[in-house]
């Protein structure tokens, strides 16, 4: 019996063949994750390693599997830069927004302009990041319609190419603190001597200690950028206002507790406010004058 067709058929050219192996290799790939996984979930409790161990094997893994699969289908193109070179000329203005993103991607990975866990602000969104990948990185947001930098509990997905085309703010890469202030307006009639005299020993009592451990952030801050800045006390600064004095609280906190410290700084004032009767918060008022008509 003649067998030459099932020596043609599983001939390395054949697409049986090159099918076959491609479906090999995704396994071979599937398996190596797996089984890479289980030993670092195995040696780290800690979620962030894991992640970062999880997203390092991925892309390894990818790449791997990307150039053995092009070995396989194009065998007759020997070089490896050729067969990329071929690749991208011909996806690349079918797929140019893809490519930004993975371009960016690379960007974010060598320039780090933020990591996992930090809250950054980027056009019109802001939030925590939870996951960088080839295409994107996500936040849980934070602030639109809520309060304080809270989070409002969506979950955005952002392209990476906007970080060529947003602007992009980090809460804390660098100086991990940021400036908060506090308006509080009192009428002309109270004593806002006495008022501010209140305000600088609550906000003091409350900020000092940042203040301390924030000059030591600033001096390695300053190693990395121009930073003038030197005078990180809270203070309290005065402005007439058409309808009271204005008594601006301005401290340092952490990004993450700016709603918990205003909500603390507020019921001291609350609190302290309420022993002076000679100080009194000014809100919108009427007042009507009646003509005396003997006059």
């Amino acid at each position: 019996m003649d067998f030459s067709f099932l020596t043609k058929f599983f001939t390395y050219s054949s697409i049986q063949v090159k099918i076959i192996a491609t479906i090999l290799a995704f396994f071979m790939y599937w398996v190596i994750k797996k089984l890479s996984m289980k030993f670092v979930n195995k040696v780290s409790d800690d979620i962030k390693i894991r992640y970062q161990w999880k997203k390092t094997l991925g892309y390894i893994g990818f790449i791997l599997f990307f150039i053995i699969i092009g070995r396989i289908w194009f065998k007759g193109i020997e070089s490896i830069a050729t067969y990329f070179g071929l690749v991208s000329a011909g996806i690349a203005i079918a797929l140019k927004d893809p490519i930004t993103n993975v371009v960016a991607w690379f960007f974010i990975l060598s320039r780090n302009p933020f990591d996992i866990g930090e809250r950054i602000q980027i056009g019109d969104y802001a939030g925590d990041v939870i996951d960088i990948n080839v295409f994107k990185f996500t936040l849980l947001e934070i602030g639109n319609w809520v309060d304080g930098d809270q989070s409002t509990g969506r979950i955005v997905h952002i392209p990476n190419g906007q970080i060529f085309t947003k602007t992009l703010a980090n809460y804390g890469k660098g100086f991990k603190y940021i400036w908060h202030e506090i308006p509080v307006l009192l009428t002309f009639e109270s004593d806002w001597k006495k008022a501010k005299e209140i305000l600088n020993q609550i906000v003091m009592g409350h900020a000092a200690h940042i203040s301390k451990a924030a000059e030591k952030r600033i001096k390695k801050a300053k190693e990395r950028f121009l930073i003038y800045q030197t005078n990180l006390e809270p203070a309290v600064y005065t402005k007439v206002e058409d309808s009271g004095v204005l008594l601006t609280v301005r401290y340092l906190c952490n990004p993450r507790k700016r709603r918990n410290t205003e909500q603390a700084i507020w019921e001291e004032i609350l609190t302290e406010f309420a022993n002076y009767p000679d100080i009194d918060f000014a809100y919108p008022t009427t007042r009507f004058y009646k003509n005396d008509e003997n006059l």
